[in-house]
């Protein structure tokens, strides 16, 4: 008995250390919503399941260490229900970021981005005029368009260089126009319109060489922001496919040991039961 709860308590301290690298995810999803992707409620759910596998453990293991079968209880209990609730976070990530990718670009390095690549609940909610009014001023605040500058000799760089350039996707969707539309580069924030616009995208219309508008209006932009959120997701979800197979693992193995410890409480019980009715009575 002695030695399952301490495999229990042992466990509980494992799963403690699992919370670590999903608390660790949900706060680079929140550096990223303060910097880069600029979409402040996706990171919530992954914390508040960090601090909860925290507060978890911490209880299964003082049930281990004082024995008291309620903590031991609710660990288990509390486990399952946030294992669930970790499912659910990996399975909805994947389902959100789904669909829509960048679009190869001839004789560019650089991917361009469009809306209409994108659809379901992540896509609406970012299109979404009262959510992208916040995004959009987040991206402006970011100076990330601003952070694009390179200069050679104190001009800046070439054509060349910049169509060889590995832009993020914010910086090719909000930063500059897109491709199609067929604006001469002058600088990477400053583009120059062409002989004849040849893209019908409405994008194009939306493009503005002042450096407060930019294509932060545009749909491209959107998309940018999209594709951004897509990669922190994904790279997220990997960590806590990895920690999720291993909590799964720890569970089980601790509610063996339970089971174990639950079953050798009762053989003692029923163990002093006998023995009490199996002591002689004398009559005085």
């Amino acid at each position: 008995m002695a030695t399952s709860k301490h495999l229990i308590g042992f466990l509980n301290f494992l799963s403690f250390l699992l919370s670590i690298p999903i608390l660790g995810g949900g706060i680079w999803l929140s550096s990223r919503a303060n910097t880069t992707d600029c979409l402040q409620f996706l990171q919530w759910p992954l914390i508040i399941i960090g601090v909860s596998i925290m507060v978890v453990s911490l209880a299964g293991l003082a049930g281990a260490c004082y024995r008291n079968i309620f903590l031991m209880y609710v660990y288990l209990w509390s486990m399952f229900v946030i294992i669930a609730a970790l499912v659910g976070f990996v399975v909805f990530a994947y389902s959100v970021t789904e669909r829509g990718s960048g679009r190869p670009v001839m004789n560019r390095v650089y991917l361009d981005y469009s809306l209409q690549d994108y659809s379901g609940w992540l896509a609406d909610r970012v299109a979404d005029q009262r959510y992208w009014a916040k995004i959009s001023s987040c991206i402006r605040d970011s100076h990330v368009c601003r952070k694009m500058a390179r200069s050679a000799g104190g001009a800046p760089e070439s054509a060349d260089l910049f169509y060889l350039r590995k832009l993020t996707p914010v910086q090719s969707g909000c930063c500059k126009p897109p491709t199609s539309c067929g604006y001469t580069y002058m600088n990477e924030t400053y583009w120059a319109p062409g002989e004849g616009l040849t893209g019908i995208d409405t994008d194009c219309l939306r493009w503005s060489n002042d450096q407060l508008q930019l294509c932060y209006g545009c749909g491209s932009c959107k998309a940018g922001v999209l594709a951004s959120l897509k990669t922190s997701w994904r790279k997220v979800s990997v960590i806590n496919i990895v920690i999720l197979i291993i909590l799964v693992l720890l569970y089980v193995v601790a509610w063996a040991a339970f089971r174990h410890i639950k079953s050798i409480d009762n053989e003692e019980a029923h163990g002093e039961t006998r023995m009490e009715k199996a002591r002689p009575t004398y009559l005085i």
